[in-house]
């Protein structure tokens, strides 16, 4: 999506931070998990301890999000039976959102025909606890850099009772593997996609305030836009996400929002964080 600038209180321009939706399946329907909590079961399939699931369908919401023009969404397929679900979401919004869960070289173009307009991947690229630079490039000569975007769901590594950082987590945010979310290792990682997508697993769900640190962290040393989720709970959060960010963090809002079950108001939301009306018109005034 295109930045958005604000003007800063000494006539800096400031970008102001985007609201990218989401849409979390489970089992085929929409859902809010308490992330932390997601784990394999011995039938094939996961548990979780659910906050909300949806009567309605994963186009419903999709169509929802196309209507108030928030682009640059995430499908997340959180393991088996969501295929269906995300193929639909897809469809009703085609370029408008990026899809993730189980992304490899051999389905990818699979969801892009379908109207993603970026494939997510973590586990593809983690494997055994290592990151396989090998597999990341398989995946960039398949989709390309620009339709890529890395999945670098995290959580704090807790040692003798003290935080050792951020580290990425896979296999539905159960393992934790030796990559750490330092400065060198982001860096390195932009050159091979689009954007970043940041879950703080141990918020993920909780609607217990954000992970200041690492969006601290994540708005001062990335190169390529970044959207974090986990625990946004109210406006005053995204404010938070927005100052410390410096405005180079989009935020995801899941279990808080009220069509999830929550008490923030998705239109207000929308409102302040959404699609400004300048933008459209710039559009408009460049076509003609």
């Amino acid at each position: 999506p295109a930045l958005t600038m604000m003007r800063g209180e000494e006539g800096s321009d400031l970008r102001r931070p985007q609201f990218r939706p989401c849409i979390d399946l489970r089992g085929g329907k929409v859902t809010q998990i308490v992330g932390s909590t997601l784990k394999d079961n011995e039938k094939g399939g996961t548990e979780a301890v659910t906050n909300f699931e949806s009567k309605k369908g994963a186009a419903y919401f999709a169509q929802m999000y196309k209507k108030d023009r928030l682009k640059g969404g995430h499908v997340i397929m959180l393991g088996p039976g969501n295929e269906e679900a995300a193929l639909e979401a897809l469809g009703a919004y085609p370029g408008g959102m990026h899809v993730g869960g189980g992304v490899t070289p051999e389905n990818a173009k699979k969801y892009l025909d379908a109207g993603a307009s970026h494939v997510i991947v973590t586990s593809y690229v983690f494997k055994n606890g290592e990151i396989k630079l090998d597999k990341l490039k398989e995946l960039v000569e398949a989709v390309g850099k620009e339709r890529l975007v890395l999945d670098l769901s995290c959580r704090r590594l807790m040692k003798g009772g003290a935080s050792k950082g951020f580290y990425v987590v896979t296999d539905r945010w159960q393992k934790f593997t030796s990559y750490e979310i330092n400065e060198e290792n982001i860096k390195m990682l932009s050159e091979y996609c689009s954007e970043f997508l940041v879950h703080g697993v141990d918020k993920e769900g909780k609607r217990s305030g954000i992970e200041t640190e690492l969006v601290s962290f994540l708005g001062s040393v990335s190169p390529i836009p970044v959207t974090y989720a986990g625990g946004i709970r109210s406006l005053q959060d995204v404010q938070i996400v927005s100052d410390i960010g410096n405005g180079r963090v989009d935020f995801t809002i899941g279990s808080a929002l009220d069509i999830f079950g929550g008490d923030l108001p998705y239109k207000d939301v929308v409102e302040k964080y959404g699609p400004e009306e300048e933008e459209e018109e710039e559009g408009d005034a460049k076509e003609e």
